[in-house]
């Protein structure tokens, strides 16, 4: 009888791996498959869109701000003299000023459509229906909107006769000739027109948050606001951050609204930068400084939509 060899288990596991290499060794591995040609064909027509209608005209318009650009004429290099003009213009500084102030709304939009969400984020009899209604300002067309609170802000409108009815005010408030009130009037319809685009955006996500996260969360006796902050609003904030980059750029670039309601006044009180710019290039047809108001406008939504980047960022990934 030969005697019984026995093997410690590492040298087995070190044999077992040996062999496993001289396997694999003897297979060719081909590179791995790429779809990158296909992925680029799809996105090529998209691309192309952009490229003409988006990526071509702001980089261009940008380098015409530093031009005298005009339609009649020959082009000339001019440097940083439009800047200096229209920092020189007190429309352009108070549009500036009121496209920062715009930003005071974001926070409202935001906390406001979260808290829309939540309340129609419940499976209740017509719940669809309450979801369509604060969706419909979204969908409204800024004509109608422009002749509906310019209804309702009208001196004799429904809004100072419901208030007077109330005895909250004993005269009626003129809510876009006063200067002093008109934007902050301008802004609340902006704020109405933009709750429901962002509810649908945080409803989305409500509806993604895992079950069985909440009801762990049940079961080891967190009551609803626990679970609301510790789970909820952890699991949104990558949504929070895309609504909030998306409220700022909008607020910065609020141009409708007071086009059709104010058209700059009164006293040019209502004016943004955005709106400085169509006022120069499209009524005044002053080219270089409606492309210079544009160029500044344009690097304050970059810089604050940096910033937003830098500040809210998703934690649970």
């Amino acid at each position: 009888m030969r005697p019984t060899t026995v093997v410690p288990a590492e040298a087995g596991t070190h044999t077992e791996m040996a062999g496993q290499r001289s396997i694999d060794s003897g297979v060719r591995r081909g590179p791995p498959m790429r779809n990158d040609g296909v992925a680029w064909l799809f996105l090529a027509p998209a691309l192309a869109l952009l490229a003409v209608f988006s990526f071509w005209p702001v980089a261009f318009g940008s380098l015409l701000a530093f031009t005298d650009y005009s339609l009649i004429r020959e082009t000339h290099w001019v440097g940083l003299d439009n800047f200096r003009v229209i920092f020189d213009n007190e429309m352009f500084v108070t549009g500036l000023k009121n496209s920062l102030l715009f930003l005071l709304m974001v926070p409202f939009v935001q906390i406001g459509a979260l808290g829309l969400a939540v309340l129609v984020n419940n499976n209740l009899p017509g719940i669809r229906y309450f979801r369509a209604a604060f969706y419909v300002p979204v969908v409204t067309t800024v004509s109608v909107v422009g002749i509906m609170w310019g209804f309702m802000f009208h001196e004799q409108g429904t809004l100072n006769y419901v208030l007077q009815t109330l005895q909250l005010i004993n005269a009626p408030v003129g809510w876009l000739s006063n200067d002093t009130i008109a934007l902050f009037a301008i802004m609340f319809v902006t704020l109405w027109r933009g709750l429901g685009w962002y509810m649908v955006m945080y409803l989305a996500a409500l509806q993604a948050v895992p079950a069985d996260m909440q009801e762990a969360a049940i079961l080891d006796g967190a009551n609803r606001w626990q679970r609301f902050w510790k789970i909820t609003v952890p699991m949104l904030r990558p949504t929070i951050m895309v609504c909030s980059i998306l409220s700022v750029l909008a607020a910065l670039k609020a141009y409708q609204e007071v086009d059709v309601l104010t058209q700059g006044g009164p006293m040019n009180s209502t004016f943004t930068g955005l709106y400085y710019a169509y006022d120069q290039g499209l009524k005044h047809l002053k080219l270089p400084r409606a492309l210079a108001a544009s160029f500044i406008v344009s690097l304050f939504c970059i810089g604050i939509a940096l910033l937003c980047l830098r500040w809210i960022k998703p934690k649970h990934r």
